[in-house]
């Protein structure tokens, strides 16, 4: 293949390396020169033009492309049209996408010239998504490379194994303490996570966590037809002679792997009954995050054995996200407030109430934010931070006597989130948690603020708390400091609500009764109300 530059007489079938505009003629990138370009060339004074030309022997970039595209492409994928040296390559039905390595890596290995990139091998596509491309860096390359690649591609290096498990078994075991609502839940989220594969849960079975009951529960699911059995524990499996590797155990079951170095996702089972795989679910695996229970079920589903091997080999990668759950090295503080600091909200303009500052408003005798920031402080928490704003001058003046620390946020028109952000930015690098109080809210009261307080427990994970009425979450809401980064991303006049959906698995909440959580003194008929109240 030559390379270089070329008068445009000369340049004839060759290609542009490079876009020409230049005295109103534009030549772009991969043009193909023909007399029209040559006297287009010489009409705009263009003396010389840097073109690809093949020699006898060489083969075009697409052509090369589509012939090594082809030669890779197993059972399951397609391969769209070549066009600018590049062939793409798609999964032509809904599974898993299995890779050889050895295979891409050889292909690879041919030469600098011939490039294949995949998606990551075992990752679930649908109909139509793209998994693979083929692209050749230069505008041609000899035939023997080409050859090489195809030959080096023998047998295809991808495909995509269909799902072929529809129908699934889960028993839950039960324990003193462990919730319906938590099951029901863990039951939708399997529910969500099968669909794609066009699997569904037959059955269920909620059995005590012991080995006879769980044994037994096993067996009718596989007699019901499950082509595969999943076990959510109440308690987690610890070693292999726990309850549910026990259970499988006694009616003949084996057990091929426990343990995966994929976190979450590091307290998995891999088994089977009467050659239906069965799963022991780790913790994780009740909520929809992708975690390592996801990597082998979907593997599973479409046919694939999950060997030990397999399973030890996915430790590159393996670890998935911060669990925000997991106990963090931190000083030990004062049992009375695990050092959590009050952050009370008083800077917005409360416009819907149409006249005077609210927060100033009358309530048995107390401006507003006198009474919540008094609640605050007669609390468990060990400072309390009023964040002004609107009118700061006139709120400080309704807290004097109180032992308070003032922030100003000067952004306070932008909406609640750049007050949070400025509370949040006050504290010091000793606070644990911050329980953030709306300056607006007067009914809440240092008891419910203690009770949150003593729920905030970081060593078991409960990291955010809230108090709920009726499945209603209401305010205020405590933060561990593991959040403090994100809170400080929040912008406009939008709170955290998102951030504890985000985060559910780090969410406590505390039961409350009327609505002392939930009336917030926006409007003057709300003012009545919490007079009345």
């Amino acid at each position: 293949m030559k390379f270089g530059p070329r008068r445009p007489a000369d340049a004839i079938g060759g290609v542009t390396v490079h876009s020409l505009r230049q005295n109103g003629l534009l030549l772009k990138k991969g043009t193909t020169i023909g007399p029209a370009e040559v006297a287009a060339l010489e009409k705009a004074g263009i003396a010389e033009i840097v073109v690809v030309q093949l020699e006898p022997g060489d083969v075009s970039e697409d052509v090369a492309a589509a012939d090594v595209a082809g030669a890779v492409a197993g059972d399951g994928v397609t391969v769209d049209r070549a066009f600018t040296g590049r062939a793409n390559l798609f999964a032509a039905r809904t599974g898993v996408l299995v890779i050889d390595r050895a295979v891409v890596d050889r292909v690879n290995a041919v030469d600098e010239a011939i490039t294949l990139a995949t998606l990551p091998a075992f990752k679930p596509v649908v109909e139509g998504e793209m998994v693979a491309t083929v692209k050749l860096i230069p505008f041609g390359v000899e035939g023997r490379l080409r050859d090489a690649a195809v030959a080096a591609a023998l047998g295809g290096a991808l495909r995509v194994a269909p799902y072929v498990i529809k129908r699934v078994g889960v028993v839950s075991t039960l324990l003193s303490g462990l919730a319906p609502k938590v099951i029901d839940k863990t039951l939708r989220v399997t529910a969500e996570r099968l669909a794609p594969a066009g699997a569904e849960i037959i059955a269920e079975r909620r059995v005590a966590h012991e080995e006879a009951a769980l044994s037994a529960a096993i067996q009718e699911l596989v007699g019901l037809g499950a082509e595969m059995v999943i076990v959510f524990g109440a308690s987690a499996i610890a070693d292999r002679r726990d309850v549910i590797p026990a259970a499988i155990g006694a009616i003949g079951g084996t057990i091929s792997h426990f343990g995966m170095p994929v976190d979450p996702g590091n307290l998995l089972l891999v088994g089977a009954v009467s050659g239906v795989p069965l799963l022991g679910a780790p913790g994780c695996a009740r909520s929809p995050v992708e975690n390592g229970f996801d990597w082998v079920l979907m593997r599973l589903l479409a046919g694939l054995t999950v060997t030990r091997a397999d399973i030890t080999a996915m430790g590159v990668g393996g670890l998935l996200m911060e669990i925000v759950t997991r106990p963090q090295p931190r000083v030990p503080v004062a049992e009375s407030g695990r050092n959590v600091a009050a952050i009370v909200l008083a800077a917005g303009r409360g416009t819907r109430m149409g006249g005077p500052n609210k927060l100033l408003a009358d309530l048995n005798g107390k401006p507003l934010v006198h009474i919540v920031a008094e609640q605050a402080l007669a609390s468990q928490a060990a400072r309390t931070i009023v964040v002004t704003g609107h009118q700061a001058g006139e709120v400080e003046a309704a807290l004097h006597g109180l032992d308070l620390t003032f922030v100003h946020n000067p952004d306070f028109a932008q909406g609640i989130a750049s007050s949070v952000k400025a509370g949040i930015a006050a504290l010091g690098e000793d606070a644990d948690g911050a329980i953030v109080c709306l300056g607006d809210m007067p009914l809440i009261d240092a008891a419910l603020i203690d009770r949150m307080i003593t729920a905030f427990d970081p060593d078991r994970g409960a990291l955010i708390v809230v108090p709920v009425a009726e499945g209603r979450r209401g305010n205020p809401v405590l933060w561990s400091r593991r959040f403090f980064a994100e809170l400080m991303t929040l912008g406009g006049d939008v709170g955290a609500r998102h951030l504890i959906a985000k985060h559910g698995e780090a969410v406590t909440e505390v039961p409350v009764e009327g609505e002392a959580a939930f009336l917030d003194i926006d409007t003057p008929q709300a003012l009545d109300q919490a007079r009345r109240g």
